[in-house]
């Protein structure tokens, strides 16, 4: 299978699931992003636990397949990861997107890779996982 047709796959899929895209029950964080270069907008909620653990994370937002899809990935990434984990995920999934290494602890975000060569795209792909930097680290100032 070619990686233009897996990219399309992949995206398409978690575009379209409601799965990730939701409001959560009990929420520790809730942090609000937006692209203002083309209107994308997200909510993410995360449920984090005492010893730093993401026990559950979704998002409610509107904007291009690129931004809820990636989001919608991020999202199944991080589920069960400590927060220094989903951080480490994150500055992954940037130095990919800006033409490094593709990790493979990054699983279906690896698709993002080619953003590297559509700079216009890369917020778009990027909106997501800056939420969920700006949302760890206004979880750590509150615990300090």
């Amino acid at each position: 299978m070619e990686i233009d047709s897996l990219y399309t796959q992949v995206v398409l899929a978690h575009n379209s699931s409601k799965r990730n895209r939701r409001h959560l029950e009990h929420q520790s964080a809730v942090v609000q992003g937006v692209n203002p270069s083309c209107g994308d907008e997200i909510s993410l909620e995360l449920d984090i636990s005492e010893d730093q653990v993401i026990r559950d994370v979704s998002f409610v937002g509107t904007g291009c397949a690129i931004s809820q899809a990636s989001a919608s990935i991020m999202a199944d990434l991080v589920r069960g990861k400590t927060v220094s984990e989903a951080k480490n995920l994150s500055d992954l999934f940037f130095q990919m997107i800006r033409g490094g290494a593709i990790d493979p602890s990054l699983l279906e975000a690896t698709v993002f890779s080619s953003m590297a060569s559509l700079p216009a795209r890369v917020k778009c792909a990027a909106l997501g996982w800056r939420t969920l930097e700006k949302a760890l680290a206004e979880g750590e100032s509150k615990s300090q």
